[in-house]
């Protein structure tokens, strides 16, 4: 890796696949087309990776471009690890559905939570979102 400062270090990622975690919580996978001094990004045969338990599913995005202030965490992926995983593939309709049912499940933990920090007279604070983190 070069002692370049910054954004320039991207450079030396082009071509690679990497992984690219997002300020709203998903999870992008691609390779590296293009980087400029934002650090914006454009990915190629992209595709979206949803995770539930240890299921996951992707969803086919194609090109991909992103701001960089929206870039939490990037990382290249060794593709001989890649295939050592010990996630199971699921289809995207089954992903998605397993995810609806994890998002109605913690809105219902939310809810309660409040209900019964309200009934002992305390303020209650939802949780921190991936949108409220960075």
């Amino acid at each position: 890796m070069s002692n370049i400062p910054g954004a320039a270090q991207l450079f030396d990622e082009l071509d690679k696949k990497l992984m690219v975690y997002l300020r709203d919580g998903r999870t992008l996978i691609g390779y590296l087309r293009s980087v400029d001094q934002f650090a914006n990004l454009v990915l190629h045969r992209t595709i979206e990776r949803i995770h539930v338990g240890n299921r996951y599913g992707d969803i086919e995005r194609g090109v991909f471009v992103i701001r960089g202030e929206n870039v939490v965490l990037l990382g290249e992926i060794d593709e001989t690890k890649e295939e050592n995983d010990r996630l199971e593939n699921v289809s995207i309709e089954e992903i998605l559905e397993a995810q609806r049912v994890e998002q109605e499940r913690r809105q219902e933990q939310e809810q309660l939570r409040a209900r019964f920090m309200k009934e002992r007279g305390l303020q209650y604070t939802a949780e921190i979102g991936p949108d409220d983190m960075y």
